[in-house]
């Protein structure tokens, strides 16, 4: 199900996201107080808003692991987390190389909106090493549910936090996008749903090819289990029928083993 649509989904992706960064260059115009370097933002924010979204989607996956005991739930949850860890690196690199050309600082440890994405950061950092300190694969799925759900509930509290703090030099964009000028809001809409649809894509390659992986290991193991019910006897005695057809030969024949339907 995770393969379905995927060439179109791609294909959506890469011309969303190429005409994003070709109006960024060729149509928006350069900060008045930034210049060039400005254009950025519409690679950084989108970064951030996309990991951040990811985070809750795979807390509201997570609930639906604890709701149904499923274990497709708690697949999604653990690649959503994942692939809004990978955006969310690059939304703190690249808002570092902004910060250095704006500030003339790599980081500004002063600054809620930086320090409270860092928190997001560092909480969703220790996902992963809980989750595989854990052996038992039903306990390792019910600890990383409770733990998805918990952290995704922290990012739209400390967002909230965030927007009440007074002192900020880092500006406010979610919700203040009529601000900017006409080009650079088109820009950035076209360049934050271009963003979103690659975490799409990625995150349904990924369960595609999870989901390809655990079949093929089903299947190597029915196969284990058929190559070694033949060499036992076959079912349902096998062995003894033959042996009954030829009473006379010196060495017991064996019926030929039944086709593996893969």
């Amino acid at each position: 199900m995770y393969g379905k649509a995927l060439k179109p989904l791609s294909l959506a992706t890469v011309a969303t996201l190429s005409a994003a960064y070709a109006l960024a260059f060729f149509y928006a115009p350069n900060d008045a107080d930034q210049g060039f370097v400005q254009k950025i933002f519409y690679l950084h924010v989108p970064l951030a808003i996309v990991a951040l979204g990811g985070f809750i989607a795979g807390a509201l996956m997570a609930i639906g692991y604890l709701r149904s005991g499923d274990r497709r739930w708690d697949m999604r949850s653990y690649v959503a987390i994942h692939l809004s860890l990978i955006f969310a690196v690059g939304a703190l690199v690249t808002g570092s190389i902004w910060a250095r050309a704006s500030w003339g600082h790599w980081w500004v440890w002063s600054e809620p909106t930086l320090v409270s994405f860092l928190i997001v950061f560092l909480l969703y950092a220790c996902y992963q090493p809980l989750r595989f300190a854990i052996e038992d694969p039903e306990r390792q799925a019910r600890y990383a549910a409770v733990f998805a759900v918990v952290a995704g509930a922290f990012v739209p509290l400390n967002f909230l936090a965030v927007r009440m703090a007074t002192p900020l030099v880092h500006p406010r964009l979610l919700g203040a996008t009529g601000s900017l000028p006409g080009a650079m809001e088109l820009t950035f809409v076209i360049a934050l749903a271009g963003m979103a649809l690659l975490w799409t894509t990625l995150w349904k390659y990924e369960m595609a090819s999870k989901a390809a992986s655990m079949q093929l290991r089903s299947l190597r193991r029915k196969l284990a289990a058929r190559v070694e019910g033949v060499s036992l006897g076959g079912p349902d005695g096998a062995d003894a029928q033959t042996r009954s057809a030829a009473p006379h030969s010196p060495t017991p024949v064996r019926a030929p083993a039944e086709p593996v339907e893969l």
